[in-house]
């Protein structure tokens, strides 16, 4: 039967508290670096007097390395460390015999070939190196390091010819482009063109890269054989054809030709490469094509290359996406600087057959402007009156206008009829758009048309159409009512502003009653104003309706009254009327804007008894709690909100002075500086009397603070709040 394992036992630590110096872990380390813990002392030399010692030391040395090769062989560091050790006691064999022995063990190790041959050539056995690299890429052809060593030994031995008979064996393996290429600097280091111009023509059949044929004309063209640098170009264009060119190599040969100052031939290029080559494999040709004509071209080249350069890309922009019609727009207007008007009438047919995919409204809205566009191009540039008048009619076929229409098209096309002189015409237009489609822009459009043809008449009519269609309009009305005002019919103007204010839906009255008010007057009728005052005051008590009224009485004029006193009293009876109302209300913040305005009312035109008055009823404002309460009707806590006490409320409220002389009384009691021993003594004696009266503060508080919480107003306050 086992036995249950113990659980070992876990020290008790007795005293928890912090100890009162602290050892921090910088200090720790510091410590450690002083004391120099962790150094160990250098061994001892030892100095070797006799070939005795030597010997013994060697063959120390040796069985510690084969101990160590014995333990684990595939280290390379041990075999390197052994080696170069043998090397350093001059014992050559043994160490070629320890290189042996690790090619044996790893023979695909690149190290170990790199060390083996660089000690051969240290110690200038040629021909062990020279065996050694031709072992070494036999067995690894692929690794470019044993080439180049190799190469790099027999030309600092000057062995041209076996270094180039090395450089040939390795091309047969076609190795990477630098190998190429230091092939070609190693013939021009010996003045060997011809050998490097032949490596070339091997070099771009092996690597068939623009830039590699670039780099062959480029040679040719340095060593002076201008020819044949062209004839590379051309085979180039021919080897890689229509299918596979780029356009770095038709940048390179026009540049080569503008170096030869054959700006013909480079231009000739140029063209051809953009003809032949796709139009998005073309931004650095246009690039350098727009330089070189900007160099040595005239300015209509010059114009020519930027032109057909935009015209491609927006072709391609538009082929990509025909609904781009951003694109349009910009193409048009390059086509337009032109003046070819056969290509720019192609084009805005193009364009506007583009129609939207869906009959939404913010689909419409940019393409209705391609059509405006030829529109206008029709009638200004080539002056086609019927082809204008065809373009007009097609557009309005083709925007659906039971769902939607464009008023802009309707009275764009209409102001073209009547600039053809055809009056009738644009009037049945008009009248056909509204009955199709009724808006306030056609509405307002015509009767501004009608409005400078001095038809007043039909200005009326149009009116009223406008108002059966949308009653609610409050501008509508008050622009109605002006031109009648303007035509002297003042009781017209009148009776529209009746109808106006009596209409049980209207989207802006608060304009409307203005222009109404400031209508009667500026016709000098006070009384009919303040009786319109008085009207607006029964359906709102806002308090803009109230500061407006007390301005009007003070600014109003009197019949057989001159006296500005009279009108003062008006507007502070006003005031006060407001106020009283506002009250009623329970309206505190209108009341205190109300407030503010009487009282810069009387700073400007009362006296100082008045506006102390006023001062007496402006209120305080004072800080309060509420709970937040979310849409679930969950409280989420409280916030502090301002809250305004006016000095009517406190009146009606005593609590509210006693709770504000409890804490005067309180604040003054902590000022109070308790020097003097024997007060503090009388201090100790009159606790018990404090005491019950801050219990009794305490009862009143809390009285207060219910009766607070039952006001309607909502103007609950703690006392710490007051």
């Amino acid at each position: 039967m086992e036995r249950p394992q113990k659980m070992p036992k876990v020290a008790k630590v007795k005293n928890k508290a912090p100890a009162e110096v602290q050892i921090t872990a910088e200090q720790l380390l510091r410590e450690a670096k002083e004391r120099d813990l962790e150094i160990l002392p250098p061994p001892p030399k030892q100095k070797i007097s006799d070939p005795a010692e030597l010997a013994d030391y060697q063959q120390r040395k040796r069985k510690v390395f084969e101990d160590n090769l014995r333990k684990n062989r595939m280290v390379v560091s041990h075999w390197i460390k052994y080696a170069q050790w043998e090397e350093s006691q001059k014992e050559i064999q043994r160490a070629r015999s320890i290189w042996e022995r690790a090619l044996d063990n790893d023979h695909r190790n690149i190290t170990i070939w790199l060390k083996y041959a660089e000690m051969e050539m240290k110690n200038k056995q040629v021909n062990h190196a020279r065996n050694l690299w031709d072992r070494a890429v036999t067995i690894m052809p692929r690794v470019n390091q044993f080439w180049y060593k190799y190469t790099y030994m027999e030309e600092m031995l000057e062995n041209v010819a076996g270094a180039r008979q090395v450089f040939e064996r390795w091309m047969e393996w076609q190795p990477e482009e630098q190998a190429w290429q230091t092939y070609v600097n190693f013939e021009l280091r010996y003045k060997e063109i011809d050998r490097a111009r032949a490596i070339y023509e091997r070099f771009v059949y092996v690597h068939p890269d623009v830039k590699n044929w670039i780099k062959f004309a480029r040679f040719e063209e340095t060593h002076g054989f201008i020819h044949g640098a062209r004839r590379v170009f051309e085979r180039a264009v021919e080897f890689f054809g229509d299918d596979y060119i780029d356009e770095r190599l038709f940048i390179a040969f026009a540049r080569f030709e503008e170096g030869q100052k054959e700006h013909d031939r480079a231009r000739v290029i140029y063209k051809y490469a953009l003809d032949h080559l796709p139009k998005d494999r073309t931004k650095e040709l246009y690039k350098a094509y727009t330089i070189h004509e900007k160099k040595y071209g005239d300015r209509a080249g010059i114009e020519d290359v930027i032109v057909s350069k935009r015209k491609f890309q927006y072709e391609q922009e538009v082929a990509s996406n025909p609904q781009n019609y951003d694109a349009w727009f910009d193409y048009l207007r390059l086509i337009e600087g032109e003046g070819d008007a056969d290509v720019i009438r192609e084009t805005y047919e193009r364009a506007i057959a583009n129609v939207p995919p869906a009959n939404e409204k913010n689909y419409w809205r940019r393409y209705i402007y391609l059509w405006i566009n030829y529109a206008l191009y029709e009638e200004l540039e080539t002056e086609d009156v019927e082809r204008t008048r065809q373009i007009y009619k097609t557009c309005l076929e083709l925007i659906p206008h039971k769902k939607f229409t464009f008023s802009k098209i309707w009275l764009m096309y209409a102001h073209f009829e009547i600039r053809c002189k055809n009056l009738q015409k644009a009037r049945k237009t008009l009248g056909m758009a509204i009955g199709m489609c009724p808006r306030d822009k056609l509405f307002r459009g015509y009767i501004e048309l009608e409005i400078q043809l001095r038809e007043f008449d039909r200005c009326r009519l149009l009116y009223e159409k406008f108002l059966e269609f949308g009653p609610e309009n409050c501008v509508t009305w008050m622009k109605f009512a002006e031109l009648e005002n303007l035509l002297g019919d003042t009781d017209r103007a009148r009776a529209i502003y009746e109808l106006a204010i009596q209409q049980p839906r209207l989207d802006m009255p608060e304009l409307l009653w203005k222009a109404y008010i400031d209508f009667e007057v500026a016709q000098g009728e006070f009384e009919l104003a303040r009786q319109l005052y008085e009207r607006l005051l029964e359906r709102t008590q806002h308090v803009k309706v109230w500061m407006s009224y007390a301005k009007f009485e003070l600014s109003s004029q009197l019949e057989g009254e001159e006296d500005q006193e009279m009108n003062v009293r008006l507007a502070r009876r006003i005031y006060e009327r407001a106020n009283d109302m506002l009250r009623q209300l329970q309206d505190k913040e209108s009341r205190v804007l109300l407030l503010e305005a009487w009282r810069d009312f009387e700073r400007e035109s009362g006296d100082q008894h008045s506006l102390e008055k006023v001062m007496e009823k402006m209120p305080r404002r004072v800080k309060k709690r509420q709970k937040i309460i979310s849409e679930a009707g969950v409280e989420e806590g409280w916030e502090e909100v301002f809250d305004y006490i006016f000095p009517e409320d406190e009146m009606a409220r005593p609590n509210l002075k006693l709770l504000a002389a409890a804490k005067m009384w309180k604040k003054q009691k902590e000022t109070v500086p308790e020097t003097d021993s024997s007060k503090a003594s009388e201090n100790n004696e009159n606790s018990q009397s404090d005491s019950q009266e801050k219990e009794q503060q305490s009862n009143e508080d809390e009285t207060a603070e219910d009766q607070s919480n039952n006001q309607p107003t909502g103007n609950d306050k703690s006392p710490n709040a007051v």
